[in-house]
């Protein structure tokens, strides 16, 4: 089985759970490879905020979610916990338009890896958020 297809077979579990994972429902796997991995998510109604355009939150969420992700598709494959998250909004994105999230990892050390997510609207290019994120990987 291809990294591709582990990677959307572990989505397809984790969208039925009744947890906060369950974001993962509406988001589509694009691709994985080696300390990367490109998503995408139609913006819909229960994903914004009072004004029509996606949550802050949820752009958390995501930029949180795909970067481990594209953590558990290195080498090592360990989830890790968060340590430290950091995004920066950049434009918004409105209900019907197509958000691509893609995450690649920076570097992974012994007990740390740090990973970098890009949200593009999907039919401007334009970068809606982008994230950093570390990982504590254990001993």
């Amino acid at each position: 089985m291809s990294l591709t297809q582990n990677v959307r077979e572990l989505l397809k579990a984790t969208a039925s759970s009744s947890c906060f994972d369950r974001v993962w429902g509406k988001v589509s796997l694009v691709s994985a490879a080696p300390g990367k991995v490109t998503c995408e998510l139609r913006v819909e109604e229960e994903h914004t905020n009072q004004y029509g355009t996606l949550h802050g939150g949820l752009t958390a969420t995501l930029v949180d979610s795909v970067s481990t992700l594209a953590i558990l598709c290195t080498e090592r494959a360990l989830p890790g916990v968060s340590v430290d998250m950091n995004i920066t909004y950049m434009s918004p994105i409105k209900v019907g338009e197509d958000v691509v999230i893609t995450a690649h990892i920076l570097k992974e050390g012994r007990t740390l890896a740090f990973a970098s997510v890009d949200l593009t609207n999907k039919a401007t290019g334009k970068l809606v958020a982008q994230g950093r994120h570390t990982k504590h990987l254990g001993n």
